[in-house]
């Protein structure tokens, strides 16, 4: 309080104020996650709920799958607080609730539920898959839709029954993407975290600061998760994986807030010509790999939605790098994107931006399928 009563009388940049506010919710939200992920690894270890190795997975050892269910309690705590702040240094402005923020509270719920009852209890694919389209259907009956490709292969505003099943696609989509990218560790959070940290500034531009405190909170929990997945003893019960509790939840936030920025909403934000182009970048290496791999299993007469070793990071360990490498080099490429699409941004339209990276994307895969032959293997894998 005394921290806060500081803010208040001290500070007259509101900026200055809702960014403090901003690093408070993330500052929260990783001591939560510090406090709650050992409680869980402790959970798991005498309850025996853990990740098996089989064909399909890199890790030779049972690992506890459940840090995923730190996420969601952690940002709301984070969330809440720091909103709370914001009303007591904001002197007395309150926050309104919206429809869409209602419908949103409902399927992140749902998702991260059927998250952990995969994790604990394990849930059928197609099961999960009605439950990703019946919180994604959510957005629409909130008024919460795609309603502008601004420009992307000549399309601008589109008609609002397109919108929803666009919307509805594109979140499923996400969700998936984030949940299978999360093959080896540290990969699906890290590319995450560049993802909300491109949200942050776009909604921080726009003076829009509840997303930025909400991002700033599931940003923190992210950082003790990292920790214990990359560096955590396995021996020293240190060691876990997020699980579909964690993938899902993320995938829905990033998807929501994604959809949140493009649709035109003039009450809201200004048009951005380039809400298509940013939202494809923050997101491209795992929405470009799934649909790499779908393509793949679709030519080699595969089921696709069978789980096999030959999503990115799996290639590039069988080019021989190792586990850390290969995230790296999975981050660096997301991260080359990113600049790329940036610095191109004011000199092409969208369309010929994205075609580029299309080919950027196919020329890489190209260029590791080789190295993969060198070494005796196949860019292909059962």
């Amino acid at each position: 309080l005394q921290l806060l009563s500081f803010i208040k009388h001290k500070s007259t940049n509101k900026m200055s104020i809702y960014t403090l506010i901003s690093l408070f919710a993330f500052a929260m939200s990783a001591v939560c996650g510090f406090i709650m992920i050992p409680q869980i690894l402790s959970f798991c270890k005498k309850r025996k709920l853990y990740d098996t190795p089989d064909a399909r997975k890199i890790h030779k050892n049972a690992i506890p799958r459940l840090g995923g269910v730190s996420f969601m309690p952690s940002m709301l705590i984070a969330t809440i607080v720091a909103l709370l702040a914001w009303i007591y240094t904001s002197k007395g402005n309150k926050i309104g609730v919206s429809p869409w923020s209602i419908f949103f509270g409902v399927g992140i719920t749902v998702i991260y539920i059927t998250g952990v009852l995969d994790d604990i209890f394990g849930v059928r694919a197609k099961k999960k898959l009605l439950m990703q389209i019946i919180v994604a259907s959510l957005l629409p009956m909130s008024y919460l839709y795609i309603n502008n490709l601004y420009g992307f292969l000549g399309i601008y505003e589109i008609p609002p029954l397109v919108g929803a099943v666009l919307t509805i696609g594109v979140l499923v989509f996400i969700m998936n993407s984030i949940n299978l990218i999360d093959g080896i560790d540290g990969l699906s959070a890290s590319l995450t975290l560049i993802a909300l940290s491109g949200l942050y500034f776009i909604f921080q531009h726009e003076k829009i600061w509840v997303y930025c405190i909400l991002i700033a909170g599931l940003m923190g929990v992210l950082v003790p998760f990292l920790y214990h997945n990359i560096w955590g003893k396995q021996e020293k019960n240190q060691k876990i994986f997020m699980g579909d509790s964690g993938s899902l939840t993320l995938g829905y936030i990033l998807g929501v807030l994604l959809i949140k920025f493009c649709m035109y909403n003039p009450h809201v934000m200004p048009y951005q010509k380039g809400a298509t182009l940013l939202s494809v970048t923050l997101l491209l290496v795992p929405t470009f790999d799934v649909f790499r791999v779908i393509i793949v299993r679709i030519l080699h007469h595969k089921p696709i939605f069978r789980a096999d070793k030959n999503h990115i990071h799996h290639k590039l360990m069988r080019a021989g790098m190792t586990q850390h490498q290969a995230l790296i080099s999975i981050i660096a490429l997301s991260l080359i994107f990113i600049i790329i699409n940036l610095s191109l941004f004011n000199q092409l339209l969208v369309t010929w931006i994205i075609a580029i990276d299309i080919i950027i994307y196919i020329a890489f895969q190209y260029t590791l399928d080789i190295f993969i032959r060198r070494k005796g293997g196949l860019p292909f894998t059962e």
